[in-house]
């Protein structure tokens, strides 16, 4: 297998941009970018807005990195040992590595994705 394609996405995201919109009142909003344990592990914090900027930043990055177009709710973010990391539901034909970072008003994320391909 030869790695065929890598690509970079960056995003930032003004973590005001989603306490102006709150989960209580906008749960539809929230349910079409963000699965359910990508919600659940954001309200676990007291700053949740924060971490909903930095996952909203990944998701953005990632799409960027991609050659083809998919929806927030197809890119799944989770972490393993603190560590953000990103898969795309029903596809293995990507690997990503993700870096993301938060100050109190902003969140920014960076995104390096290779596609696999078998010549």
């Amino acid at each position: 297998m030869i790695i065929d394609n890598l690509n970079l996405g960056i995003d930032i995201v003004e973590v005001k941009r989603f306490q102006k919109i709150p989960y209580d009142k906008n749960k539809k909003f929230y349910n079409k970018i963000f699965n359910k344990s990508e919600i659940n592990y954001c309200l676990k914090f007291k700053d949740s807005y924060r971490h909903f900027a930095g996952k909203f930043a990944i998701k953005e990055a990632t799409k960027k990195s991609l050659s083809k177009k998919i929806s927030f709710l197809q890119i799944e973010t989770s972490h393993i040992k603190n560590k953000p990391v990103v898969k795309i539901k029903d596809n293995a034909d990507y690997s990503f590595l993700v870096s993301l970072s938060h100050e109190k008003t902003m969140a920014v994320a960076v995104v390096l994705s290779e596609r696999s391909t078998v010549k």
